[in-house]
């Protein structure tokens, strides 16, 4: 009976180790300077130095009294059209889930933001993409945060392991 209770713990504590490796990121859009038509922050550059995935989020804080965040398709991106947007977004702190593979476009709908660079093209790929070393302040965060759940299981682990041997 006691081997079964050290089994199930020794499965249970591994269990919680795999979970870790599913851990989706998080990235500001912007990071610190957020989603604004300032031309603080050149978007294009900012999401070519991302890797995203399935299951990633991002997060768009901004003023709503001047800015909104509007989902459209490729034509709408291109032109900075957004009367038939896939979504709007406007409450000045918009969480959108990263659900699938390709290209997730993003503008802000007033008037001159997006031709003065308030537009993003997020491309989320396959999770086989080589990692990005330089990783932003939001995501390096979310990195440690893993890497020390990860080593103080694999320690835990590892201590009971060694205990139940």
């Amino acid at each position: 009976m006691a081997n079964l209770r050290k089994s199930m713990l020794v499965v249970s504590l591994l269990m919680m180790a795999l979970c870790g490796v599913s851990m989706a990121a998080v990235y500001q859009v912007g990071d610190s300077a957020g989603w604004t038509s300032m031309g603080q922050v050149d978007y294009r550059d900012w999401a070519a130095s991302k890797n995203f995935h399935v299951g990633d989020t991002l997060v768009f804080n901004y003023n709503n009294q001047f800015h909104n965040v509007k989902q459209v398709a490729h034509p709408g991106f291109e032109s900075c059209n957004a009367t038939s947007p896939i979504a709007t977004y406007t409450n000045g702190s918009d969480t959108v889930a990263l659900e699938k593979l390709g290209h997730f476009y993003f503008i802000c709908g007033y008037p001159g933001h997006c031709q003065a660079g308030q537009k993003i093209d997020i491309l989320v790929a396959p999770a086989t993409s080589k990692p990005n070393h330089a990783a932003s302040p939001s995501t390096s965060s979310a990195s440690s945060l893993y890497s020390s759940n990860l080593s103080w299981t694999w320690g835990v682990l590892g201590f009971f392991l060694l205990g139940f041997a």
